[in-house]
């Protein structure tokens, strides 16, 4: 079976990972807090692709979420899919790039790179 790593990066990622992670849970029939409530067995058939199995039978995104400031992150967290997600898959630095993109390739980002590796080879 195929799994895949859903990697979030910046704000404009984030904003739409998050929306994408609410309709994927409606499809697969999982609510806010990772509970399984859906009514098709189809709905759990191919959930191993997205979803990892936590203890209790709740399902975590199989996600990396990355941002050079926490407001992004903070967006997510209090969405209402938010407390879905791993808490150390959420990668952020404190200070942002300002807009420059030679600041956060260079400098920003790339201090945050080995996390994000981290992250993902978890996943």
């Amino acid at each position: 079976m195929r799994e895949i790593v859903h990697i979030q990066a910046g704000q404009c990622g984030n904003q739409i990972g998050a929306k994408f992670w609410e309709v994927i849970s409606d499809e697969h029939g999982i609510d806010p807090t990772g509970a399984y409530h859906g009514d098709s067995d189809l709905q759990l058939e191919r959930i191993n692709v997205y979803y990892n199995e936590a203890s209790g039978g709740k399902y975590v995104p199989r996600a990396c979420l990355v941002d050079l400031e926490p407001g992004t992150m903070d967006s997510v967290r209090a969405g209402p899919f938010g407390q879905l997600f791993r808490p150390d898959n959420f990668v952020f630095g404190q200070s942002g790039a300002g807009n420059c993109w030679a600041k956060g390739h260079y400098t920003e980002g790339a201090e945050l790179v080995d996390n994000v590796l981290d992250v993902v080879r978890k996943e």
